[in-house]
């Protein structure tokens, strides 16, 4: 909160005094960023490279290390995250949000194009063995940012490759395998001991790693499809949608299809149907509410629609109608929003009389997933896991076990775990609590920054899409495409070196730095402020504040 102070002027009558402080007020993509990434940074780099003196290729290796503080999969995450990051952006009213996401995977593909290597922080103290039971986005997390500490880890996974349901539940259209593989790859270089095809209750008991190791980690997933609770369920020709995507990725059967029925809302549903698609179905996906309340990407939506899938929105299954072969036809109920339930979302009811049946031979069921907790029933508590994923003495947990959500909250979770084991088995301290207040659009001001659009993803064209069922949908930015974006970031709450308050200031207050970097370009003297403030109204990234005089 400001205040200002009065000074008689030249004429008698009071002056008012403003005085700027510097802040450095987070950005609302860093509180939007769900693996805990400082996007205003690494952007910023990027950005301001030429005030910091860096080439292109230093400038996106440190930006891609500063991403990879946090996030061991910026390649990955860069195809498939729903980017909250984006929708925070300050930039959205003014002509679209900065392409975040698109410009994380430009810098995930260049890490992988010249092998840069995840980095190491200084080794932890000799002793301390860690074992990790799940090798998908939370358990690599952990074991990642364990073992670049210097500890000793063993992730043990069931299935013949690591990945989890980034590997088996996202169709290779969105995320290429050997893009995946090669992130896994640069975790294990660290020293992981990754232990495919072992499965916990089968190869090693809950027993054996409570005496192998000093703390574990649970990051099974929600591979566990949820029921319809319809009649007709039971039988062939129904299917998951986990289920029947981990088919489609491992190679196993579903070559050709005919009428198929997907029933969800989310991205397990529109992944579904889009595979369903590229094998020929005439797919239909039956969602409840409208497609406002739909929880899946909505870029995804549109892509599925452009690729010939037909949505049917304010309906639900009531039964599923079965011949001599499988299922024929699916009864549906056309619903209307009532008052919202616990979600906030307003409740889907049905509407009296209006039910019809969709043709389908085989039906999807993506409503919702469960964790299976096969082979680790010793520590399932039949609760959900506490403060920083505890479910007991020496184990935590993350990802879906911590309840359903996307791949970045997973390794957040994952990452945080880690930082609480390594406090409590070194004595470092915890990392502080993020701020959770952010720059708000009113402090930007929007006028300073040109308009221009955001940055558009290449994609190939639906024909050819349907044509080579693994193609991948989207391509990776150009390189000017990616530096043109980066030069569209606001720098909410930070400077980034525009010299206005240099410029301007009549009293020398602001001295340049020698050594500057995003957010540190001057040095602010208050001994030398006039008091006009005028630097606080020239500041165009909100950096500059009024604060009280000195003295």
């Amino acid at each position: 909160m400001s205040t200002l102070k009065n000074k008689p002027g030249a004429n008698g009558a009071a002056e008012i005094l403003v005085h700027p402080a510097q802040g450095n007020t987070p950005a609302p993509c860093m509180l939007g960023c769900a693996s805990g990434g400082d996007v205003r940074l690494w952007m910023g780099i990027v950005a301001q490279r030429g005030k910091l003196g860096l080439s292109n290729a230093q400038a996106y290796a440190r930006a891609w290390g500063l991403i990879t503080e946090t996030n061991p999969f910026p390649a990955t995450l860069g195809r498939i995250c729903p980017h909250p990051c984006e929708t925070a952006c300050n930039r959205e009213g003014k002509d679209g949000a900065v392409a975040i996401n698109a410009m994380e995977r430009f810098l995930g593909d260049w890490a992988l194009q010249f092998h840069l290597p995840l980095s190491r922080l200084e080794d932890a103290p000799p002793g301390a063995s860690i074992g990790v039971v799940g090798a998908g986005p939370a358990g690599l997390s952990f074991a990642y940012q364990l073992a670049r500490r210097g500890h000793r880890v063993t992730v043990y996974e069931r299935r013949e490759q690591a990945g989890g349901m980034l590997r088996y539940g996202i169709p290779a259209f969105r995320l290429p395998k050997a893009i995946l593989q090669s992130e896994i790859d640069r975790i294990v270089a660290l020293g992981v001991d990754l232990r495919l095809n072992v499965a916990v209750g089968r190869d090693v008991s809950v027993e054996d790693l409570r005496e192998r190791h000093d703390m574990l980690f649970l990051g099974i997933g929600a591979g566990s499809a949820a029921r319809l609770g319809v009649p007709g369920e039971d039988g062939p020709g129904v299917i998951g949608g986990i289920e029947f995507l981990n088919a489609v990725n491992r190679g196993e059967g579903y070559g050709q299809l005919s009428e198929v029925v997907v029933i969800g809302g989310g991205n397990t549903a529109i992944d579904a149907a889009r595979s369903a698609r590229r094998r020929g179905a005439s797919v239909s996906l039956l969602y409840r509410r409208t497609r406002d309340e739909m929880p899946a990407i909505a870029s995804e939506v549109d892509a599925a629609i452009a690729e010939g899938v037909s949505i049917e929105f304010l309906v639900a299954p009531t039964s599923i109608r079965r011949d001599a072969i499988g299922p024929n036809a699916v009864m549906v109920q056309r619903m209307a929003l009532g008052e919202p339930d616990a979600s906030g979302r307003r409740r889907p009811v049905p509407v009296p009389g209006a039910t019809f049946a969709v043709p389908a031979r085989l039906v999807i069921a993506a409503v919702s997933q469960n964790v299976d907790w096969s082979g680790l029933e010793p520590l399932d508590t039949g609760t959900r896991a506490g403060d920083a994923g505890t479910l007991g003495d020496g184990v935590l947990s993350g990802g879906d076990m911590l309840g359903l959500g996307i791949a970045g909250m997973a390794i957040a979770q994952g990452r945080q775990a880690a930082e609480a084991v390594h406090a409590k088995l070194t004595g470092a301290a915890r990392p502080a609590p993020p701020v959770r207040r952010a720059s708000p659009a009113r402090d930007v001001a929007a006028d300073f920054y040109p308009a221009r659009p955001p940055a558009q993803v290449p994609e190939q064209l639906v024909a050819e899409r349907i044509a080579q069922p693994d193609l991948e949908v989207h391509e990776t930015l150009s390189e000017t495409a990616f530096l043109e974006e980066a030069e569209r970031c606001f720098s909410c709450g930070q400077c980034h070196g525009c010299q206005y308050c240099f410029m301007y200031c009549n009293g020398g207050g602001f001295v340049r730095l020698d050594e500057t970097q995003p957010g540190a370009y001057f040095a602010l003297s208050l001994d030398r402020c006039l008091g006009c403030g005028k630097c606080i109204e020239l500041c165009p990234t909100g950096f500059l504040s009024p604060v009280d005089a000195p003295g």
